[in-house]
């Protein structure tokens, strides 16, 4: 057990990317409203059916120079990206958890974050497909494992949810048009439902820097377009929410991060 547990982040990240593999099904096939199980894999230039050996995460990627093996087209980034992100993340919290049921709620949540936030980066939409159901789930498991009391994620979910439908009615009356979606209230229910309500804030201000930062980019390479180019607000906070996961103490009514 000693051994299994030292080597644990390692085969982590293996099980990690290997999910990133069918995340990226996940996003391909929720932007083209298509089934997750039929057609098998397949290069989305020239149908060409993937062998085996050109599914390999990452390693594929990079035998194949980042091409199509038969019509040459570049593959999108996203692919080895997404797979990458998902193996850092699972080890993380290998690192974080060891091997216990914790590693396996916030890998499952994880998941949830990193599809809907490349969903909502191509197509400006954070599937109720997926957060609707991650919600009840991130309720249930608050409730009854993650946290002493039931308050701390209850009261989460509905501070999160309420102080973003806060923000859309008031910016909405302040400037007569839509300036967050809905999507990111029905975000926040399921972030403030994981994270307790002591974290939201935290995950929140976490995301707000990193979406002020890539904006600062944003503009910095598209200087002609400037801050008017969309950027969605979700993926930024599932990052906040997975930041404020690994520096937060799960199970405490106390807020350990970064000084909150």
């Amino acid at each position: 057990m000693l051994m299994l547990s030292k080597i644990f982040p390692a085969i982590s990240f293996i099980l990690g990317i290997c999910l990133g593999s069918f995340y990226n099904v996940c996003i391909y096939r929720y932007i083209n409203n298509m089934s997750i199980i039929r057609p098998r894999s397949h290069c989305p230039n020239c149908k060409h059916p993937l062998s085996w050996w050109e599914n390999i995460p990452i390693v594929s990627f990079l035998i194949l120079k980042g091409r199509c093996r038969v019509c040459k087209k570049p593959i999108s980034i996203r692919y080895p990206l997404v797979e990458l992100i998902s193996g850092i993340w699972a080890t993380l919290l290998a690192i974080k958890f060891g091997i216990s049921f914790k590693w396996l709620i916030f890998v499952f949540f994880g998941g949830i974050f990193i599809i809907a936030s490349f969903i909502d980066l191509e197509i400006f939409i954070l599937p109720d497909i997926l957060i609707l159901p991650g919600s009840l789930i991130a309720i249930v498991l608050g409730v009854f494992y993650l946290y002493p009391d039931w308050q701390i994620s209850v009261f989460g979910a509905l501070f999160g949810a309420g102080m973003f439908w806060v923000i859309q009615v008031a910016y909405k009356f302040l400037r007569k048009t839509e300036g967050l979606g809905t999507g990111d209230i029905k975000l926040m229910f399921l972030i403030g439902a994981l994270v307790g309500y002591y974290g939201v804030i935290p995950a929140v201000f976490l995301g707000s820097v990193s979406a002020l930062l890539a904006s600062i980019f944003y503009y910095m390479k598209k200087s002609s377009e400037g801050l008017k180019t969309m950027i969605p607000f979700g993926p930024f906070l599932c990052l906040g929410a997975m930041i404020t996961i690994l520096l937060t103490k799960q199970g405490s009514s106390s807020m350990l991060l970064l000084g909150f």
